[in-house]
């Protein structure tokens, strides 16, 4: 996708249902809808983004977080892949 440049986040308190688009994000040339990986509430968005939407690129595991969720039903994370099954699944 390369560098992302702008993210666009919901806002706090909106609930989304597990694979449900939530936002996106941009990058120079392409946007790409953001998928909720479960059900549940937006709890918190980093505003940091907004400065500097390249955090999800440099720093996505300390800075470069979206969302934080308050999870509906705990059985929705069976259906998530773990981080190696992902990487098999984009390699």
């Amino acid at each position: 996708m390369g560098e992302i440049v702008n993210a666009d986040l919901p806002n706090v308190g909106y609930n989304f249902q597990q694979d449900e688009v939530f936002g996106s994000v941009e990058a120079v040339k392409t946007v790409r809808d953001l998928f909720m990986p479960v059900s549940g509430k937006i709890i918190e968005t980093i505003d940091l983004l907004l400065k500097a939407p390249t955090l999800i690129n440099d720093n996505p595991y300390k800075d470069g977080w979206l969302i934080k969720i308050e999870i509906k039903d705990l059985t929705e994370l069976e259906n998530l892949l773990t981080a190696n099954q992902y990487k098999e699944l984009t390699n």
